[in-house]
């Protein structure tokens, strides 16, 4: 077996194109565009590069999106400050607070500062309420992203058995509730699960979020299973996991061009092999992330210009 790919780029060129269409139906009904505004701080190179890919795709679907850039020592009253301005800015309909925040700050108070009606990331606890009630729209951008890849290919979600493989409240635990609200049966697991791959061979619908390189295998994956790779993770030769410089992979011919390579949670080969469905790292789930970020702001902006707040 061959594994189709979830092709998350061509899924997202698609999204943009009609996104751009909505943007420019807000912008001319009510003479402002849509409002975006990320938080940063501290100097992490990884979170300074993905939000300038965010910023600059929902700039070019006509999103007025913008950047607020605090220091590595930023503190929770700054931070929650800099939160209660661009709650009463009314030019800005969604705001992101990019994790992680420095240790200087309170994550969770922070978080909880953020309106519940620009909270994009869905993160704010009124937000995770609305989901585990079944209001999907207030998924995190990321399982959002899953679902869409999912339906894309039509792929049946009701009455399967579908494992998630992480809880965080970014992916792990937001996932479960979706595929729960579409009948599924769900079962979330973690570093504490015992005998993990068995868990994860009944799977019909496998989702990895656990940020560890290749530490889903062929022992964890049910043949013609749909597997979905959440995970990016950087690698170079000492952080390598056991197998990827001898796999015949694409993302190992590009290793020994740049010494470094973008691996997904699951092993590729494995995966390509077993599963009927996968998504590639790079070029899955990453993609979509950034398109339903521009989907949910131009969304919470036509309502809240609606209802004049």
């Amino acid at each position: 077996m061959t594994a189709h790919l979830l092709d998350g780029r061509a899924l997202a060129r698609v999204m943009t194109e009609r996104l751009r269409a909505e943007a420019q139906d807000v912008t001319n009904e009510f003479h402002q565009p849509p409002g975006l505004a990320v938080i940063v701080s501290g100097q992490d190179p990884a979170s300074a590069v993905y939000v300038r890919r965010k910023t600059k795709v929902c700039q070019q679907i006509g999103i007025a999106a913008r950047t607020i850039q605090l220091g590595g020592s930023v503190t929770t009253s700054e931070l929650i400050a800099a939160v209660e301005d661009l709650n009463a800015d009314p030019a800005v309909h969604a705001i992101l607070v990019q994790l992680p925040l420095p240790t200087s700050a309170d994550e969770r108070a922070v978080i909880f500062a953020v309106s519940p009606t620009k909270d994009v990331d869905g993160f704010h606890p009124e937000n995770v309420g609305r989901l585990s009630l079944g209001e999907i729209e207030q998924a995190p951008c990321t399982p959002a992203g899953v679902l869409a890849l999912l339906d894309a290919s039509a792929i049946p979600i009701e009455g399967r058995e579908a494992v998630v493989i992480g809880r965080s409240q970014i992916v792990g635990k937001p996932m479960a509730a979706l595929l729960l609200a579409r009948h599924a049966t769900v079962t979330i697991c973690h570093s504490r699960t015992n005998d993990l791959p068995a868990v994860c061979r009944r799977a019909d619908v496998l989702v990895a979020a656990t940020g560890r390189p290749w530490m889903i295998d062929e022992h964890y994956i049910k043949p013609g299973a749909v597997v979905v790779d959440v995970g990016i993770i950087e690698v170079t030769r000492e952080t390598a996991p056991p197998g990827f410089l001898t796999a015949d992979v694409p993302a190992r011919i590009e290793f020994e061009t740049r010494g470094t390579a973008l691996l997904g949670d699951v092993r590729t080969d494995h995966a390509l092999e077993l599963a009927s469905f996968y998504t590639p790292v790079p070029g899955g789930v990453g993609q979509m992330t950034v398109a339903m970020l521009a989907q949910k702001t131009i969304r919470m902006a036509r309502r809240q210009l609606q209802q004049g707040t």
